[in-house]
């Protein structure tokens, strides 16, 4: 059966350059690739044929002598430097494949730049727990962080002093490691270096060959003003070591703020529930209040005041972090009923409350519901 044209192959004419016939053979090898096409027994010869093609089109000897003579060029030694390859160059199936696939997996066939064997330090997160007092203010912290920090006595390098890493000799300093297995390259990490690159003869006796060794290091942080639970501080370079004189990672302060006594705490704005007598509610009066800043703010209660009743003190709450100016303070009553009454107090409240029902409009108001209400009902 006689072989097809490679251009039509390809699906491409016979001027194409290289790019237009990497891209061809791209499309063709992701179109026709035997795993797309488990149902289709004519997908592998396919693949193949494409790959034969691509094989010789993108050596440019190959490619001149196929211009001039077709599949001759390759057949009885013919083709001068596109000679010697059998049976009309079927080729290196690993070398067309990883050579189209290198621009899309970055070096799949492991040629090229070599791995680089430093590897960033890993980042680091410190919970750091805080009063509402110290989210109001701001503070300085310092803070006790374990981590890996790098080696004082290899500077870092893993190898002992006057001796250096060496390229490893089984990836060639790749850190991978490639494997046939029928048309697929699989690449594994390599197991010498353990995907380093490099290896050392003569490892740190401090580190052990790391770079790095384990170490509490004190840190000074600074806690801005209006911080809430959830807000993140980043540091810099202050995580953890890199591998062989890789870059330091970075250090994340997580804040917690703890649940206060006297407030609660909205975003900005701040609640504090303060209990109040019941004659205070009803006559009125004044009562001092505590604020966040530790100060001191009278308040005016005004006559018959009920329960759940807010008041609010402007600019008493906390500062917004991004420093947009400070919450409010809002103060709830709670009318509080005496307890442990002597025996005048009690006389005194019966007598009250037997000349006080219509000085009570909610009570009122609600006993007139409940009375129509059972009218309705017996209606």
């Amino acid at each position: 059966m006689a072989k097809r044209d490679y251009y039509e192959t390809l699906g491409i004419t016979k001027g194409a350059d290289a790019a237009e016939i990497k891209k061809a053979y791209r499309q063709k090898a992701k179109e026709l690739h035997p795993d797309r096409n488990s149902d289709n027994p004519k997908a592998e010869d396919q693949f193949k044929e494409a790959n034969e093609a691509y094989e010789v089109l993108k050596d440019a000897e190959k490619k001149a002598a196929y211009d001039r003579y077709g599949h001759a060029a390759f057949e009885g030694g013919m083709g001068g430097g596109a000679g010697g390859q059998r049976g009309g160059g079927h080729g290196d199936f690993s070398s067309a494949f990883s050579d189209v696939f290198d621009d899309l997996f970055g070096n799949f066939g492991g040629g090229g730049r070599q791995r680089s064997s430093a590897q960033r330090g890993n980042d680091l997160r410190y919970n750091l727990r805080i009063n509402l007092e110290d989210a109001f203010s701001g503070l300085q912290k310092t803070v006790n962080v374990p981590a890996a920090v790098s080696c004082g006595s290899c500077n870092g390098t893993g190898a002992e002093d006057g001796s250096q890493p060496v390229t490893c000799p089984t990836c060639a300093g790749m850190g991978k490691v490639r494997a046939q297995q029928g048309f697929f390259t699989v690449e594994r990490t390599c197991p010498t270096c353990n995907g380093m690159g490099q290896t050392i003869k003569d490892p740190c006796h401090s580190c052990h060959g790391q770079g790095r060794v384990e170490k509490e290091k004190s840190l000074s942080v600074n806690i801005p003003a209006g911080v809430e639970t959830g807000t993140r501080i980043r540091l810099a370079g202050e995580g953890e070591a890199g591998m062989l004189g890789g870059p330091t990672g970075d250090l994340y302060i997580f804040i917690e703020v703890n649940d206060h006594k006297l407030f609660e705490r909205d975003n900005v704005n701040l609640y504090c529930q303060v209990p109040v007598s019941i004659a205070k509610a009803s006559l009125g009066g004044e009562i001092e209040v505590p604020t966040i800043d530790g100060g001191r703010s009278r308040v005016k209660i005004p006559e018959g005041s009920q329960s759940g009743r807010q008041m609010r003190l402007r600019g008493k709450g906390m500062p917004a972090l991004r420093g947009n100016g400070t919450g409010d303070m809002f103060i709830e009553l709670a009318v509080e009923t005496p307890v442990n009454l002597t025996a005048r107090q009690k006389e005194i409240l019966r007598e009250f409350d037997d000349i006080q029902a219509e000085n009570n409009p909610n009570s009122s108001n609600f006993f007139k519901s409940v009375k129509n209400f059972w009218d309705q009902m017996k209606g």
